[in-house]
């Protein structure tokens, strides 16, 4: 299991998301902004309409999605 949190997935915040997958942490920050903008969190907005744009144009998006990986595969396991 690796540790990433909102901030380093682009967010504003120190949320812990863990997983044994970049992939894991990418999908639980997708989940927390989500639930952020739910909630009325103003100061999430900004990265959960990021998320939406790559979700929406994936191709687009690989630059992020690889250096996620790639930060991702460079942390020590917790």
């Amino acid at each position: 299991m690796k540790t990433m949190t909102c901030r380093q997935l682009g967010g504003p915040c120190d949320l812990a998301h863990r997983g044994e997958t970049a992939d894991d942490v990418i999908n639980a920050q997708d989940q927390h902004l989500k639930e952020a903008e739910k909630a009325g969190d103003a100061t999430h907005q900004e990265a959960r309409d990021a998320m939406k744009g790559r979700w929406r144009r994936p191709k687009q998006s690989l630059g992020w999605y690889f250096a996620t990986k790639k930060q991702f595969a460079e942390l020590p396991e917790d």
